[in-house]
This record gives structure tokens, C-alpha cells and sequence, in this order.
């Protein structure tokens, strides 16, 4: 799985958090990038894979 905000390779099984948007499980590195996600979903969907950074 790729963490959404920061573009970091996680696993399911071991990712710090995950939150479910539009029937979709994403999983994250970190709490914080799950916030910042959760603030604007849809902008961070948006962005490049290359774009993504901390």
C-alpha cells in the first residue's frame, strides 16, 4: 500500500493508522499524515505519485 500524503511504501498489517473515504481503506505511515489527509481527501488523491512527500 502507498501512504496517500507522504507516498511511503506501508503494509496493512503494520501501517500506523487507516481511514476509510468513498468505500476505500487508505493506510498510513504516520497519525499525522492520516489527519492531513482527513482534512482534504480529495487533494491528496489528486496529487502526482510524485508530487507526495512529508
Amino acid at each position: 500500500m502507498i501512504d496517500p500524503v507522504c507516498g511511503m511504501t506501508v503494509e496493512a498489517e503494520t501501517a500506523a493508522a487507516a481511514w476509510e473515504h468513498a468505500g476505500i481503506v487508505y493506510y498510513f505511515c504516520s497519525v499525522g499524515c492520516m489527519e492531513q489527509f482527513r482534512q482534504d481527501p480529495d487533494h491528496y488523491l489528486a496529487m502526482d505519485p510524485g508530487d507526495r512527500r512529508m
